[in-house]
């Protein structure tokens, strides 16, 4: 993906008794987000963790970590997806921090679930970026003032109006120099990650 300092959003479905082995990680902040579904997590900081729907899960790579995660379910798919920025410090110490974000905290609103200040009771990452979620109902509009020149919309369900562009489920938005966004809920629920990227 590369921009700005959004690196990568991946969209994973993972079959019951399957997941990632152990692998490793360096100079990477990376944010989960369950959308269906449950993950075990294990890492080499010794965290070991079920991240469940509404979970924001976060590790800073920092120096190095190596990590697994594995759908026990013996019958239900995980659906998650999982993010990658660039940190503002290299080689730090890795961290961990995991919260649960309720969708009515999300309801027609801007919930923030990550940022560099950890202000509003957000997860605190190593990027000065602010990560948001939202659950828009049918026709209910909200609005963003971004704070820098670069955004980024992620549709996870439903559908919507992004100024005047029609985005459906699985749909991103790049967005660059706008002083004012509103997104409009278009389904009876459309669910939403939004960056505001440094």
């Amino acid at each position: 993906m590369g921009f700005k300092s959004l690196r990568v959003i991946n969209e994973d479905k993972i079959k019951a008794g399957l997941g990632f082995g152990k692998h490793g990680h360096q100079n990477m902040e990376i944010i989960s987000y369950v959308i269906e579904g449950e993950l075990a997590h294990q890492d080499s900081m010794g965290n070991g963790s079920t991240i469940l729907p509404g979970d924001v899960q976060y590790m800073s790579a920092g120096s190095g970590v190596t990590h697994s995660e594995f759908n026990h379910s013996k019958d239900q798919t995980t659906h998650l997806l999982q993010i990658w920025l660039l940190p503002h410090t290299q080689n730090t110490k890795p961290i961990y921090d995991q919260k649960n974000i309720s969708n009515e905290a999300k309801l027609n609103q801007f919930k923030l679930l990550a940022s560099g200040s950890g202000e509003n009771d957000s997860v605190q990452m190593l990027n000065h970026s602010s990560l948001y979620a939202s659950i828009l109902t049918k026709d209910k509009t909200i609005s963003y003032q971004p704070k820098n020149k670069a955004c980024y919309l992620q549709l996870i369900r439903g559908s919507l109006l992004l100024n005047q562009l029609q985005m459906q489920a699985g749909d991103g938005a790049f967005i660059e120099n706008e002083a004012e966004l509103n997104m409009k809920g278009l389904d009876n629920e459309s669910e939403f990650l939004f960056f505001d990227l440094c």
